[in-house]
């Protein structure tokens, strides 16, 4: 400091170099003060930072979670696999005795898989018990949100739950009355071609052109085609895994009720964190009618599931965030905060700064100090106007590119200069003659 001031003194006053050197003087002086004397934060600095703070540490819970989610990825592809059998899962309970219905299988290659290789015929009572029927009804609210929103699908193929929620709990307590309905449950194994399950009087026997079902020696009267589907499906059995028909009751208001269901299958590949095999999801389209010739309703009374297999296959993986991704997101929550609270903050203190200056004592008033001594006034002023702005490393950047250029000699340039100061600042710090 003292050889910056012999050389102020040296210059005649009011001379442009003079002029350059006060500048220089005061801008070293507050530059060497800003980075030696450590102020206490200011009460809206704290505040700022407590909100920025916080605002990070919640996008940072929140990007965890996510992080941590995973969702489901659905990619198609042509099923090239034809020659395979496919394994048909059935869990039925249809309101006739075991000796008066045959179920089997009819395809349209002309093959006749009968029950007899792998369904078992149970006697049991129709109507279910309290637990039974709680469980029914929570099942068709299941398959109700299921047809509002696929989210819920999603869910239940993450989970892949131990505990088969499709799976009829045992009843609680034994019947008083005689078995009056039949349990068909068990799997059969079909080709991947389009073909007919059904359920209907009679058993089943060879044909020449198919087969056919002996219903004479049944009553008619006997017919009752009410049933009660606990599980049906296709492929490898996967606990947790709701299908479209589980959980489907109807009951028959007439004996010679049909029942028709059209399923449309698409393999499915399930390769998730739990599970990993080959599901084949379906859609179903019911309808039911009732037989009567002398109206043109004919058929055969029954439960018919006619189902055709789709070319396309989907490929269902649980996918999540990578770790890069998660860490590259988090930097740019981290720095973006940054960046935006101190602007903010930076420009709510500039316009603070300025109308407060413009508009207190109501009137504007130049700061009267002489540019030939810095007392303590001058520079308890200058640091209430410089310390507290972030222009402060501006103007000394234009200062130093005006000198190093040799612009400075002109004295309107630097009265342009003192000019802006003023401008932003609402002070001139020097006085020019």
């Amino acid at each position: 400091m003292t050889e910056l001031s012999a050389a102020v003194t040296a210059d005649e006053p009011g001379s442009d170099v003079s002029l350059v050197h006060e500048h220089l003087v005061a801008v070293c002086f507050l530059f060497l003060l800003k980075k030696k004397i450590k102020l206490g934060r200011a009460p809206s600095t704290g505040a700022v930072s407590l909100l920025a703070f916080s605002a990070m540490a919640l996008l940072t819970i929140m990007e965890f979670l996510v992080y941590r989610d995973t969702w489901m990825k659905y990619e198609y592809e042509v099923d090239k696999d034809f020659s395979s059998k496919l394994k048909l899962n059935i869990d039925i309970t249809v309101a006739m005795k075991c000796q008066y219905i045959g179920a089997d299988v009819l395809d349209l290659a002309e093959t006749m898989i009968t029950s007899a290789e792998g369904l078992v015929y149970e006697p049991v009572t129709f109507d279910l018990s309290p637990q039974q029927r709680q469980w029914q009804r929570m099942l068709q609210q299941i398959q109700n949100r299921l047809q509002e929103q696929l989210s819920l699908q999603d869910l239940l193929f993450k989970s892949a739950m131990k505990s088969s929620v499709t799976a009829l709990p045992p009843r609680e307590d034994k019947p008083t009355e005689p078995p009056n309905a039949c349990r068909i449950h068990g799997n059969l194994d079909i080709n991947k071609v389009a073909g007919n399950f059904h359920i209907t009087v009679g058993k089943a026997i060879p044909h020449p052109r198919g087969h056919a079902h002996l219903a004479a020696l049944v009553s008619h009267d006997s017919y009752n085609f009410s049933h009660r589907i606990d599980h049906f499906s296709f492929g490898e059995l996967l606990p947790g895994i709701i299908n479209p028909l589980d959980g489907t009751e109807k009951i028959a208001l007439d004996s010679n009720q049909m029942y028709q269901y059209f399923i449309t299958i698409v393999p499915t590949k399930l390769n998730t964190r739990k599970v990993f095999c080959d599901h084949h999801q379906f859609s179903v389209t019911e309808r039911e009618r009732v037989i009567n010739h002398a109206t043109g309703s004919h058929g055969v009374s029954g439960i018919f599931m006619k189902y055709d297999i789709s070319s396309l296959m989907v490929t269902v993986t649980e996918d999540h965030m990578p770790l890069w991704k998660f860490l590259v997101r988090l930097c740019g929550i981290i720095g973006g905060i940054f960046t935006t609270t101190g602007m903010i903050h930076g420009l709510a203190e500039f316009f603070v700064d300025l109308i407060c200056c413009r508009f207190r004592l109501g009137a504007y008033r130049p700061l009267e100090v002489s540019y030939r001594t810095l007392g303590d006034y001058s520079i308890l002023t200058l640091i209430q106007h410089f310390f507290y702005s972030s222009f402060l490393h501006i103007y000394v950047k234009i200062l130093h590119v005006l000198l190093c250029s040799n612009c400075l000699k002109s004295s309107f340039l630097i009265r342009v200069v003192d000019f802006l100061i003023q401008t932003f600042f609402c002070k001139s710090l020097y006085q020019f003659p």
